[in-house]
């Protein structure tokens, strides 16, 4: 039996999951800390002791494993890059995992990854299966994006393929932890709409909290933060449409569980899009929810 291993190496918990290749049969599925706050070495040790529970659980020895990381490998360098676990940046990850593992590994960000499996085997697969390009969105605590085409991740020169929360959207926007200002992630992402909505209303509450309260009608704050993402973010998504014109949009992430947005956003970008004001892109809920990650681990060695 052919099987498949992907591991979701998060800042919290490492996920690993072993797949039947022919019928995607879940056969194996733990997790344990990460315990990111003892350094770099110590998250080796932890995969290595996670992928080891595994093998013994499963009497099954990995041919290839597959990451995704909460950054990505520098293609020049070979050494890991734009990471919020920041002791990962600069370490050359994917030789020290093989190393520690003695098997090939191929990584990817987590974006990317969210992309790839909701493309492969989620939603899109579900709904439109003939889709030869898929744009995935992380809207949560970042901004993040993953390009697929025909099945397969466009991660690019620089490895950056799909990094759209870090495009620039606002001249006297906030300053953002890349070094630019008014990036996309700072306009809408989760902690920034609150921050807008707490400068309107002087309160300070969660993205939940103030949608229920938009629902309600109550509070006029409220709603004009919700307005604001709509259209922040369908004037930032247009240059996606515009350049890779996606057969579909897939929205994951915390503000993604937001009814309202799979029909305002559409109808957002028809203000933006270069298509005479006609939007036939589908946005889709995602179907795999935290699994995402972990399945798009897999999907990056299913042709080993």
């Amino acid at each position: 039996m052919k099987t498949l291993w992907g591991v979701d190496l998060g800042g919290t918990k490492i996920e690993c999951v072993v797949m039947n290749a022919e019928n995607n049969e879940i056969l194996s599925r733990k997790r344990i800390p990460t315990e990111a706050s003892k350094g770099y070495e110590h998250i080796i040790s932890q995969i290595v002791k996670l992928i080891d529970m595994v093998k013994t659980e499963t009497q099954i020895q990995p041919t290839a494993v597959g990451f995704s990381t909460p950054g990505t490998t520098d293609p020049t360098t070979q050494t890991m890059k734009n990471c919020n676990t920041t002791s990962m940046n600069g370490r050359p990850m994917k030789a020290d995992i093989e190393n520690a593992l003695g098997v090939p590994v191929e990584l990817a960000n987590d974006a990317n990854c969210f992309a790839l499996a909701e493309a492969t085997m989620g939603i899109v697969k579900d709904v439109l299966p003939d889709a030869k390009v898929v744009f995935g969105v992380i809207l949560g605590t970042g901004v993040g994006g993953g390009v697929v085409v025909n099945g397969q991740l466009i991660q690019g020169r620089h490895g950056i393929g799909g990094e759209w929360g870090h495009n620039f959207f606002e001249e006297d926007g906030v300053m953002c932890y890349c070094g630019k200002t008014g990036c996309n992630e700072n306009v809408f992402s989760g902690p920034a709409l609150q921050q807008y909505y707490k400068k309107l209303s002087g309160y300070d509450l969660t993205m939940k909290e103030i949608y229920e309260l938009h629902q309600a009608g109550t509070d006029p704050h409220a709603t004009a933060t919700l307005q604001h993402l709509v259209k922040s973010f369908g004037r930032a998504i247009s240059s996606i449409v515009n350049v890779l014109d996606p057969d579909a949009i897939v929205i994951g992430g915390g503000v993604g569980n937001i009814d309202m947005i799979y029909t305002a956003f559409p109808e957002e970008l028809k203000n933006w899009i270069f298509n005479n004001r006609k939007v036939e892109t589908l946005f889709l809920k995602p179907k795999l929810g935290d699994s995402a990650g972990v399945f798009g681990a897999i999907e990056l060695i299913r042709g080993y």
